[in-house]
């Protein structure tokens, strides 16, 4: 697909973000094609490119869908309205859904067969591993199964999101014809390991049940039987009332998410049309969001297949390191020394844990602020929290309870907290709070000081250990007065806007970055050599894409490295002379956001949490925070940005045409980043596997 012009990008300035963010999902399938990744996670590129989809469709699609309904026709900045980008949508998904069966079907089970694993049909089974397959159905499918008919006496049954299930057609002992749908259940896995077999041999689940359904419909004759699944608007409105009742606002919503409108049917082909025209007319889902996939439903299950015992099919496993000033001296100690950066997965999580965890028992420290966003369900970051409220710390922390798909795990979090004696708040009224934030209060020698992390990504150690993100550790008096009285705006009423150094959105981010492209534009007029490297996940904003451009025609070198969305588009001559964009694709998702500008020689250099996104300058607290210390921004600058963008093996070039250019092969920077740590003593549990590639919509 990538090699094909994209004959769906408009004409005009921008690209359509929708079409852009289906690109970029071609890009990680691209991934699962390229034999420089070991078997079984190029599988896991197809597992993690159909999840991404779903969530695209639940939240994106069923955005433009409600739009439709309320009859918008407000046209998006590439000119096109919702109903219009709904037809542009649907067959570029088709044509998505049609490309992973194919990679999977004709490319990866014959590779994987060739490296004895199997993914089979039960009449290609030993008779052994047919029997023990019909042992494991009495035993652990058919206890869990609730067929359900449907009929003037029996309701058609509701469908869960994303559920697969089955379409069974029937005749009961009169000939009347019956209907009934049986779900495949989620308890189980979908890929079943087959006893006895001389291979690594699993079956589907859906294969068992439909071998197995007479036992399920004793005294009846199944017809037929076909498969089927629905994908929901997930994409709730959680109301912002009084910040009491958030919490009770945010449960409510996620129960609204399982009961949300089908915005998508996904069949098999061999379904006739009468049994297709009765689901579609019970769902209901518009005929148009009908697609025909020929395979299996839900590939993200394949994501079993990867745990298996073949580490000679996965990616070697490898020890992030441990920066040598944090190996050996106390950590509070090294930050008032020095400003440290962390470059994970390279450097490790752990002196973020560490210090956490030292102040939670520091009789030194007197109080602890965090944001949490996405923490994961089991958190050391979490525990810490409790321990030091625990021993008399004074503890505040900011739950975003809205941070979508993790709604559930963040109001258990909340409510440990809260039952700890914690200062918990909820969020501000309107926006999300992204940034991602920690504030320590130590009485030193020399007095009250405090100590600040701030990082790109989430407070997660798991997300840590394949995400690529930044954190700086600093104890510099104007950052960490920025901080303490960010904190008070989050917690408390203050209404400040301006900062000492600190961009803050919803109020300065947008306009700081405009001020720095256009600083750097007359520097380049006066100085020459002007150079501007944005890393990025997602490149949306109309003033920035517009401030971007005009730097590029004024002869500045643009060098954006945007993993997903992008609407820049580079085909005018003047523009593509100076302006590159690449997307990375690899092992680690990229998710570090970075802001170099070169400022006539006196360089400056932020990270943060913030894309440059409308929803994230007007809808969300962000910061990005200034490097400093200019050692460190050297480092950002010569052993990141400028790596990143040599990079050929994972890189993605933006054409003028609109076409993303595929790489080649040559030099890896996630390679040669890990190579890099590697040279340093490692301290930490290896880490194995590759990255859960899947982008949120909102990471």
């Amino acid at each position: 697909m990538l090699d094909e012009a994209p004959a769906r990008i408009e004409s005009g300035r921008y690209f359509n973000r929708e079409l852009s963010w289906l690109q970029f999902d071609e890009r990680v399938l691209n991934e699962a094609l390229r034999d420089r990744h070991p078997l079984l996670e190029r599988v896991k590129f197809v597992a993690i490119s159909d999840t991404n989809l779903d969530e695209f469709i639940m939240v994106r699609v069923s955005g433009l869908h409600e739009q439709v309904e309320a009859g918008v026709t407000e046209r998006t900045p590439d000119g096109l309205t919702p109903e219009e980008q709904l037809a542009l949508l649907r067959p570029a998904i088709q044509a998505l859904m049609e490309t992973q069966r194919a990679c999977l079907r004709d490319i990866l089970l014959p590779a994987l067969e060739a490296e004895h694993v199997r993914l089979t049909t039960l009449n290609q089974l030993s008779s052994t591993g047919r029997e023990a397959l019909e042992a494991y159905f009495e035993r652990e499918v058919f206890p869990v199964c609730t067929p359900l008919g449907f009929d003037p006496g029996h309701p058609f049954p509701f469908i869960s999101n994303l559920s697969v299930s089955l379409a069974v057609v029937l005749d009961d002992p009169e000939g009347n014809r019956r209907f009934a749908r049986v779900k495949i259940p989620t308890v189980l896995p979908r890929l079943i390991p087959v006893p006895g077999e001389p291979e690594t041999t699993f079956l589907w689940l859906d294969d068992l049940m439909v071998a197995n359904l007479d036992k399920l419909f004793p005294g009846m004759t199944i017809r037929e039987v076909h498969p089927f699944r629905v994908i929901r608007d997930a994409d709730v409105q959680i109301q912002d009332i009084e910040a009491g009742d958030l919490l009770e606002s945010v449960q409510a919503s996620l129960e609204r998410r399982r009961f949300g409108s089908v915005v998508a049917l996904q069949i098999n082909p061999a379904m006739p049309d009468y049994l297709r025209t009765l689901v579609i007319e019970k769902l209901p889902v518009d005929p148009a969001d009908v697609y025909v996939v020929d395979g299996p439903l839900g590939l993200g299950a394949l994501m079993e297949l990867t745990r298996i015992n073949r580490p000679d099919l996965k990616d070697p496993p490898f020890n992030p390191r441990v920066p040598a000033l944090l190996r050996e001296s106390d950590i509070f100690s090294v930050i008032r020394d020095h400003d440290v950066l962390l470059h994970h997965p390279f450097d490790s999580f752990e002196p973020v844990i560490d210090l956490l965890q030292q102040a939670a028992t520091d009789p030194a420290v007197l109080a602890v602020k965090q944001t949490l966003y996405r923490v994961g369900a089991h958190s050391p970051v979490v525990e810490a929290l409790l321990r030091a409220a625990d021993r008399g710390k004074q503890v505040a922390v900011l739950v975003e309870l809205k941070a979508r798909f993790d709604e559930e795990n963040n109001i258990e979090w909340a409510r440990a907290l809260e039952r700890a004696g914690v200062h918990v708040t909820y969020g501000l009224i309107g926006v999300k709070t992204h940034c991602k934030l920690l504030l320590i209060v130590r009485r030193d020698r020399e007095g009250l000081r405090r100590y600040v992390h701030v990082g790109t990504g989430n407070y997660n150690p798991a997300t840590a250990r394949v995400y690529t993100d930044l954190g700086l550790l600093t104890c510099r008096s104007e950052i960490a007065a920025d901080v303490s009285e960010l904190f008070n705006f989050l917690t408390g009423y203050s209404r400040q806007t301006r900062y000492r150094k600190l961009l803050v959105a919803p109020y300065t981010i947008r306009q700081g970055i405009l001020d720095r492209i256009e600083r750097e534009i007359q520097a380049h007029h006066r100085l020459g050599h002007g150079h501007i490297i944005m890393k990025m996940n997602q490149l949306v904003d109309p003033a920035c894409v517009d401030a971007l451009v005009r730097a590029a025609r004024a002869g500045v070198r643009v060098d954006l490295i945007v993993r997903g969305i992008n609407v820049l588009r580079r085909d005018h001559p003047e523009v593509a002379a100076h302006l590159r964009v690449q997307s990375v694709i690899g092992r680690f998702l990229e998710h570090s956001r970075i802001y170099y500008f070169r400022n006539g020689g006196d360089e400056e250099v932020l990270i943060g949490s913030a894309d440059l996104m409308p929803r994230n300058l007007d809808h969300r607290v962000e910061v990005l925070a200034p490097i400093e210390d200019a050692e460190l921004r050297r480092t950002i600058r010569d052993d990141i940005l400028e790596q990143y963008l040599r990079d050929e093996a994972g890189s993605y070039v933006l054409e003028p045409d609109g076409r993303y250019r595929p790489p080649n092969g040559g030099y890896d920077v996630q390679a040669e980043l890990l190579r890099q740590a590697a040279l340093e003593e490692a301290t930490v549990t290896p880490l194995t596997g590759s990255v859960g590639l899947r982008d949120d919509l909102e990471t």
